[in-house]
Order: C-alpha cells, then structure tokens, then sequence
C-alpha cells in the first residue's frame, strides 16, 4: 500500500534552514525539494508498518549505513503530491571485526507522481551488528 506525502512549501523552507542550505530557490512558491528532504516522508507520513519489522533485526544493534536518492527528471516541488511505497531490496551479511555476523539489507522507497510516474528513489542500507554494543566500564 502506497502513502502519501504532500509537498509543502513551508516544510521545504525549514527543511532547507534546518541543513543550512543558502540556496535562495527553497524561498520561491514552487521551491523544489533539497535532495535529501524525501528522507522525512517515512518519518512523518507512513500510515503502515515499516518495512524494517520484516527483517527480524535487533533495534539496539541496528546502525544507519548508508543513504542515496536517485531523481528520475525534476525534483518535486512545492505543491506536489507524491505516493511512496517502501519494500526490502538485497540482504547478506559479512563477519565482523569484533565478533559476530553483520547482517544487511536494503531498502528500496519508491516515490510517484499524480500519474504514477517514478519521480525518485531512495535506497538505505541497514546493518545490524554482530552483537550488542558493550560499554566501555565493562570492557575494562
């Protein structure tokens, strides 16, 4: 099931403010978004569950480890509507440094116009570590 996600001029003004962005374009009536500003529509418009419950990962080991967005023609602007969907792309895993599998995956956010054209992608990669993190007052 696809969300919805309303472009609002506003938002891209804070969203823009809150990067330190200078670019004078995300002031205008139909400011286009910053690169990065679709990474907010999981945070404030997803009305389901992530993804991310499938993949069976430990929250306390999980890290961030990577994010790209690819645009496929004009960034949206304010005044929009998309629908973005997210689904899980590839997973492996790999032996960590310090103990433990590292299990990844990718996650695959696909965002579409009125028409349902594609209008960009946005690809996040997850880690999960080998095991839980081990304060420094126990290693000693």
């Amino acid at each position: 099931m696809a969300d919805e996600v309303p472009i609002e001029r506003g938002k891209i003004r804070e969203f823009a403010k809150a990067t330190g962005s200078k670019n004078a374009d995300y002031d205008k009536a139909d400011a286009p978004v910053p690169p990065t500003f679709l990474t907010t529509a999981g945070n404030f418009w997803r009305s389901g569950v992530h993804p991310t419950a499938e993949l069976g990962f430990e929250l306390a080991r999980v890290l961030h480890g990577e994010e790209e967005f690819e645009f496929f023609g004009p960034p949206p602007h304010a005044g929009d509507t998309l629908t973005f969907s997210t689904r899980i792309g590839e997973q492996w895993e790999k032996e960590g440094k310090r103990g433990g599998t590292m299990r990844f995956a990718q996650l695959i956010t696909e965002f579409r116009n009125g028409a349902g054209e594609l209008v960009a992608e946005k690809r996040t990669t997850m880690i999960e570590t080998g095991r839980a993190p081990v304060s420094s007052e126990s290693e000693q």
